[in-house]
C-alpha cells in the first residue's frame, strides 16, 4: 500500500505527521535528546533495523532536524546532532510523553522510567502552555482563523 504524503498540506499537524508519523522517528529523536549521536548507538539502543535507521536519519538530515558531523575520516563516520529545528521538537516529544503516561500507562504495570529534573531529581510533568501568556491551553478557548496575506501580527 502506498503511503499518503502530507508534507504539502496546509496544516502544521499534517506536515509534522508526514515527517515523524512512523513509529521509529520519534524514538530516534528521543534518543538524540538523551545524548545518542552515533548510528551504531541508535541501532543498539532502539533495536531498529539498520535500513530503517538509515532511512529515518537521512530524512531527518534532509529536513534540517539533524546535521551530520564527521568524527572519523577513515572510514568516514558521522554523528547526528540536533539542529535548532530538531531541538524545538522536544516540546512535541514531551507532550507525547505526558499523554502516554496519563492515558496508556496501566496502573498495575507502571513504566520503569520517569522524566526527572537533572538538578533536583524531582519528577517532571510536561504541560502545554501558551508561550505568550503562560496559561495552559484550553480546547474551549481555541479556534481557527484564516491567515490574511500581508498582515504581520499573525
Amino acid at each position: 500500500m502506498k503511503r499518503t504524503r502530507f508534507d504539502d498540506w496546509p496544516c502544521g499537524i499534517a506536515r509534522t505527521a508526514d515527517l515523524v508519523g512512523d513509529w521509529w522517528t520519534p524514538l530516534v529523536l528521543r534518543q538524540a535528546f538523551f545524548g545518542v549521536r552515533r548510528f551504531d548507538d541508535f541501532a543498539t539502543s532502539l533495536g531498529i533495523p539498520r535500513a530503517s535507521l538509515t532511512a529515518r536519519l537521512d530524512r531527518l538530515v534532509e529536513e534540517g532536524v539533524f546535521e551530520r558531523v564527521p568524527y572519523a575520516e577513515s572510514p568516514a563516520r558521522y554523528e547526528y546532532h540536533l539542529t535548532p529545528k530538531g531541538e524545538a521538537f522536544l516540546d512535541v516529544l514531551l507532550a507525547m510523553w505526558r499523554w502516554g503516561e496519563d492515558w496508556l500507562n496501566p496502573a498495575d504495570n507502571p513504566i520503569p522510567v520517569q522524566l526527572v529534573d537533572s538538578e533536583s531529581g524531582e519528577m517532571v510533568r510536561p504541560k502545554v502552555v501558551d508561550e505568550t501568556t503562560g496559561r495552559p491551553i484550553e480546547p474551549a478557548r481555541l479556534g481557527l482563523a484564516p491567515v490574511i496575506p500581508g498582515r504581520r501580527d499573525q
